[in-house]
């Protein structure tokens, strides 16, 4: 029975079955990923955005809180062939509306050829083509939401690993994906999670040994405030960044940034460093990407397309990463990215007052 109307932005209405009901709309975006419908359903990235799965069936081993992202369902409504009772109960108890029983390949393909577009989507007993039509007519494109920072970040300070020995980390949370955090602390780092907004004086609050921009939905260029950080502690701190972080940071040091076509979105992507030669697999979650790097050299590529994948500087201790190194879901060739930003720091920690100081 049909519940459901998927209207697209290329004239399109497709027809699909309500899995949880309501009313959306937002860039339609795809991943490739068969596993990780969890991480993937709570990463702050997603925002704004409607979320395809090009795997046909999701849910398959269930919905567990441990394996969330963030605290909340991100996208503004999901696609699949299939969505198993667990993750469909799961989106409608968010409030998230869900449709399956239609062909995700096809939308992929579109997708593909077309590059990503606006849709808009009517779920439930009520859903009419016409309902998910004025769904499409509202919508806003990605770097028109300016402020979509303020949707996915801590509106005040957080201290994670206030005992930690190692370095401390200002992680500035542009929509910071819960296992960057972990990651960190697993190093021993103390996090001091700071607004997407942080003042220079915030920074100096907490004193950091690194200043760290997280990944983050939309387009960088909104990300001003970030992005004056960069500029004010270029050469200053060490600086790292992942994802939205590696455009912002480019952004900040005379780079430029771009939006891509329909984006990298998957567990499987291959990367090659440049000085090593070795590819690794990585995962994903990206719409923009750097199309200059400024003052920063780029030392890792997509082998599929050439775009920037790693950003470094040894005289301004600078590191970044396109993609997420902290994986989750996906593979975990890139984890010793974490351990890159832990070394910047002489000795990995803060010197030891000596007696007397």
């Amino acid at each position: 029975m049909t519940e459901a109307y998927v209207a697209l932005e290329d004239g399109r209405v497709v027809e699909a079955r309500a899995r949880a009901p309501g009313r959306s709309r937002g860039e339609l975006v795809f991943t490739t990923a068969y596993t990780g419908y969890e991480e993937s359903l709570t990463d702050p990235s997603y925002e704004e955005q409607v979320l395809t799965f090009s795997y046909p069936l999701i849910g398959n081993y269930g919905v567990r809180a441990e394996r969330f992202e963030s605290d909340r369902v991100h996208p503004r409504a999901a696609v699949a062939r299939e969505f198993t009772e667990d993750v469909a109960e799961w989106l409608e108890s968010e409030g998230v509306p869900a449709v399956d029983h239609l062909d995700t390949r096809d939308l992929v393909t579109g997708i593909r050829e077309q590059g990503a577009m606006e849709c808009g989507i009517a779920a439930g007993p009520d859903a009419t083509p016409e309902a998910a039509r004025e769904e499409l007519e509202r919508c806003v494109p990605m770097s028109d939401h300016t402020d979509i920072g303020a949707q996915v970040s801590v509106a005040e300070g957080l201290t994670h690993n206030p005992e930690g020995d190692g370095p401390t980390v200002a992680l500035v949370d542009c929509g910071a994906k819960g296992s960057i955090v972990d990651s960190l602390v697993e190093r021993d780092a103390v996090v001091e999670v700071v607004p997407y907004d942080a003042t220079v004086a915030d920074i100096e609050a907490v004193d950091p040994d690194v200043l760290f921009v997280s990944n983050g939905p939309g387009d960088p260029e909104n990300f001003e405030r970030a992005a004056a950080l960069v500029d004010e502690y270029a050469g200053e701190l060490p600086l790292a960044g992942i994802c939205l972080g590696q455009q912002v940071i480019a952004n900040a040091l005379g780079g430029e940034t771009e939006k891509m076509e329909f984006g990298h979105r998957g567990v499987n992507q291959p990367v090659q460093d440049l000085r090593s030669g070795k590819v690794v697999m990585t995962t994903q979650n990206h719409g923009y990407t750097v199309a200059e790097p400024g003052e920063l050299e780029v030392t890792q590529i997509n082998v599929n397309d050439d775009t920037p994948e790693g950003l470094e500087s040894d005289e301004l201790e600078i590191i970044t990463r396109q993609y997420h190194p902290e994986a989750n879901p996906g593979p975990h060739d890139t984890l010793s990215f974490f351990d890159d930003v832990v070394a910047m720091v002489e000795g990995g920690a803060k010197p030891t007052p000596s007696a007397g100081d």
